[in-house]
């Protein structure tokens, strides 16, 4: 028998020892759950307490080389660990997740996150956040010594409000994950006002697992510009690369980036944004060959259309990088002593649109060349609408826009305006950045149309513009030339002399054009098309005299039905007043 002192020890030890290894079992199971829960937490959006003043997270070298310690130091690959996953799961290489006859709950579920999102967030969710894409290079991109091995590092920013979990998670372990370690510096996620709870504190909790990610959060509401500018305050890198929230990076997306800077810091490039499909996530892409440069029409809106034969004949291959006159604006890099000197973003504009078209004029007016890098791919959700609202009453694009027009645009700025009615408002103080490119001495808006995008139609010399008026139904020939406007059928309106859906051009060339799209006949309908310079079934021939508007290719000439309701196509008749079109003003001596 033990002395009483002993046996009460020996109890103590007994009990206490299985009582602190259920202590220690509970903190590391809670902390273990806690980091599942980061991965499976249900997304909660009631709104919450606004998130305090910019902060970055974990700045300080000690506590870098803390969290280091903690995975493990040099050798632990600084945390990016691949966890396994189904090789056959959903969305994996890309393919697409399609839902078949989903219950009254998933339903539910499936049209919340349309809502929150216009997205398809419930099947994001079934995807893993490690998903497996295709590898969409083009062999000449993979050759050995293609690029250089000395390249700069990047600080990659991705600015989000109220973005969907998965998909965040994605967009970073994409970048994580398919990045050289060592060429990535950073990643900045930029919180621009998020009100949903798995955008707080979880996405703190996540941030900490990984040295690299830093979260900074805006006070209240900024929009996309000022969120942009608010990251790159602290970048460190040499290079930053802006993404967007809901993108996937691909294998070898970022050395080509990183090689076109290195081989000259004025090189601002863009990765060939591939399609995500925006409900069943299917990942889109083309070969080198079906690459498209970015433009713009005089409405100031961005567009894409084919390279353009004076660029093709400068490159061996398809996969080498092509000049873009502009960028879509949402991914690219750019040296930040460079961005620097080009003034950042206007900080006078707000929220979000036309600061791509600001970036792309300047870069080339500015002494930089822009390009798209075919051997880069990035895959990026496009939404058919925003899911986000704010202030009502102003129009942030327009004024934008003028802003815009009034630094960069010189004297064609009188194109955007007419299709605006002039109607300037107030666009704020733009002397500042009248005086930096003042200072940078940069070239002419001439120069630009001259030397990066000659195929791009000057509304001044089309030989006739505005309304196309039938004076027998006091009808015009109406129509939206949006993307998804096109192939359809052209419409009538009663006239309004306001311009917008009624405003058409007839080009040298025999082309009646809204900016990219053309009236284009085939033998069925009059469809709006896009232009493609050929002739063909876009030639139109306006007699001036007669007012008659014959097809080149089938000789018909463009009528108005008898009850005046559409477009029609019949046999010319001098006499026939449903075939007499009036443009609102004509030019004889540019035919």
């Amino acid at each position: 028998m033990f002395p009483r002192r002993h046996r009460s020890l020996v109890y103590k030890l007994v009990v206490g020892i299985p009582a602190l290894w259920l202590l220690a079992f509970l903190f590391f199971y809670t902390d273990t759950k806690k980091g599942e829960a980061i991965a499976q937490q249900d997304i909660n959006d009631k709104p919450i307490v606004a998130a305090p003043l910019v902060q970055a997270l974990e700045d300080s070298s000690d506590v870098v080389a803390e969290k280091e310690e903690r995975k493990g130091g040099e050798d632990s690959d600084e945390g990016v660990l691949v966890p396994p996953h189904d090789p056959n799961g959903p969305g994996e290489q890309g393919k697409p997740v399609k839902i078949e006859n989903p219950d009254s709950q998933t339903k539910k579920k499936i049209d919340k996150g349309w809502k929150d999102n216009a997205f398809n967030q419930y099947v994001s969710d079934m995807i893993s956040v490690h998903r497996s894409l295709p590898d969409p290079r083009d062999n000449w991109c993979k050759a050995e010594g293609r690029f250089l091995t000395d390249l700069p590092k990047t600080s990659v920013v991705v600015c989000f409000h109220n973005e969907a979990w998965s998909v965040l998670l994605r967009t970073v372990y994409s970048i994580l994950n398919r990045s050289p370690k060592h060429l990535i510096d950073e990643i900045i996620l930029v919180d621009d006002a998020s009100t949903m709870d798995h955008l707080k504190e979880q996405l703190d909790n996540f941030a900490d697992q990984y040295p690299q990610v830093k979260v900074v959060r805006a006070p209240e509401r900024v929009g996309l510009i000022r969120a942009r500018l608010m990251g790159a305050k602290f970048v460190k890198a040499p290079v930053v690369t802006f993404l967007d929230s809901h993108c996937e990076c691909t294998e070898g997306w970022l050395e080509p980036l990183l090689d076109r800077i290195a081989r000259n810091s004025t090189n601002v490039v863009c990765p060939v944004i591939d399609v995500i499909n925006d409900d069943t996530l299917e990942y889109h892409y083309r070969d080198s060959g079906g690459v498209n440069v970015g433009g713009f029409d005089w409405n100031l809106q961005f567009n894409w259309h084919a390279v353009p034969d004076h660029e093709k004949k400068r490159h061996s291959n398809s996969a080498e990088a092509v000049r873009s006159p502009t960028m879509a604006g949402g991914l690219f890099s750019i040296d930040m002593k460079f961005f620097e000197r080009l003034g950042t973003y206007d900080s006078g504009f707000d929220i979000w649109g036309g600061e791509n078209l600001e970036i792309s004029f300047k870069t080339w007016m500015c002494g930089g060349t822009l390009e798209i890098v075919p051997c880069s791919h990035v895959g990026h959700i496009f939404r058919k609408r925003s899911p986000y609202k704010w202030r009502s009453g102003v129009n942030v694009l327009r004024r934008n826009s003028i802003r815009l027009a009034e630094v960069w645009l010189d004297d064609y700025k009188k194109y955007y305006y007419d299709r605006i009615g002039h109607d300037l408002g107030d666009y704020g103080d733009v002397s500042g950045r009248k005086k930096l490119r003042n200072d940078l001495q940069c070239k002419s808006f001439q120069w630009y149309l001259d030397n990066v995008y000659p195929e791009l139609f000057i509304p001044g010399e089309a030989v006739a513009s505005g309304d196309i008026k039938n004076p027998w139904s006091n009808q015009c020939v109406d129509s939206p030339a949006k993307r998804d406007d096109m192939h359809k059928a052209v419409g009538l309106w009663p006239c309004h002399n306001q311009g917008g859906n009624q405003y058409w051009m007839l080009s040298k060339t025999g082309e009646i054009r809204r900016d990219e799209s053309c009236l284009d006949y085939a033998g069925s309908e009059v469809i709006l098309y896009p232009c493609h310079g050929s002739k063909g079934n876009q030639f139109w021939v306006y007699d001036h005299d007669t007012e008659t508007m014959r097809h080149g290719s089938s000789k018909r000439c463009l009528s108005i039905s008898r009850n005046k309701d559409k477009l029609a196509m019949e046999d010319c008749s001098e006499d026939n007043e449903r075939q007499r079109w009036r443009f609102q003003s004509f030019d004889p001596s540019k035919q």
